[in-house]
């Protein structure tokens, strides 16, 4: 039921749709008795969109997210482990084209790869299957191997996890494939702005890992934006990421609303 009620109430709150929805009843009301309300449902609408697309709303709301942990310190020695996210490779256009294709997020797989060249004895793991909500063979993680592979890792050095929907489903599963021991250190590459999310979820399953977040979005945080797709698609992405904070903690799937590097 929740990851039902993610792909459904989740997408619907989203501030472009929710906008555009809200605009679209107004529209609808300026052909009955209720003109005036729909008036003030367009033009509030317009504004709204019009303040998430050119104002600094979404580095605000992504920035205070990858801010949260800073990059990891390779002085404390080697990892045990590396967990890198899906997110980066689209499967749905892979499995139609018949090769990988990375859309967004390619930071996770080139940093995970760089990472396993320089650490050899690591282990590696992707965990990433399909996150639609009408399931299909599609899944990320059987052309993830074709990825790494491209950038000089073995295929044999790669462990897969392709059944998660989510990124709790990351967390549960991956722990439960490798069975982490005590003392192992796990390193967990994802999007800075994903990884207080994840890494609350990991601590969560049990899984203690330590943060080397990638793909960041946010450079100058107050900027403008100049074309109005840049400033929504950050505001959406910013507000998705709290969203999912506050109802995976409602949810008691994290025991922290916005976990730390340190956690409670």
């Amino acid at each position: 039921m929740f990851f039902v009620l993610s792909k459904t109430l989740g997408i619907i709150l989203l501030p472009i749709n929710f906008l555009i929805g809200i605009g679209v009843i107004g529209a609808v009301l300026l052909l009955t008795r209720f003109a005036r309300l729909g008036r003030r449902l367009m033009v509030g609408s317009l504004l709204l969109l019009a303040i998430c697309g050119f104002s600094p709303l979404g580095n605000v709301l992504i920035s205070a997210l990858e801010q949260r942990f800073p990059p990891w310190d390779a002085s404390r020695g080697a990892p045990d482990g590396i967990i890198v996210l899906g997110g980066s490779i689209d499967a749905d256009l892979s499995v139609a084209h018949g090769t990988p294709v990375v859309r967004t997020a390619a930071d996770r797989v080139i940093a995970a790869a760089a990472l396993a060249r320089r650490y050899p004895n690591a282990r590696l793991v992707f965990t990433g299957g399909s996150a639609n909500l009408i399931s299909n063979d599609a899944r990320e993680a059987d052309y993830a191997a074709e990825m790494f592979e491209s950038l000089g890792i073995a295929k044999s050095r790669l462990t897969i996890e392709r059944r998660s929907r989510n990124t709790v489903e990351n967390a549960e599963f991956s722990k439960a494939l490798v069975d982490p021991k005590p003392g192992e250190r796990w390193l967990l590459v994802t999007s800075a702005y994903h990884m207080p999310r994840s890494v609350g979820l990991f601590r969560k399953a049990g899984f203690n890992v330590e943060a080397y977040p990638v793909d960041w979005r946010v450079g100058n945080v107050m900027s403008f934006a100049t074309l109005a797709i840049d400033g929504l698609s950050r505001t959406d992405l910013g507000t998705r990421e709290w969203i999912g904070l506050v109802a995976y903690h409602l949810a008691g799937k994290t025991d922290d609303l916005l976990p730390g590097p340190a956690a409670r």
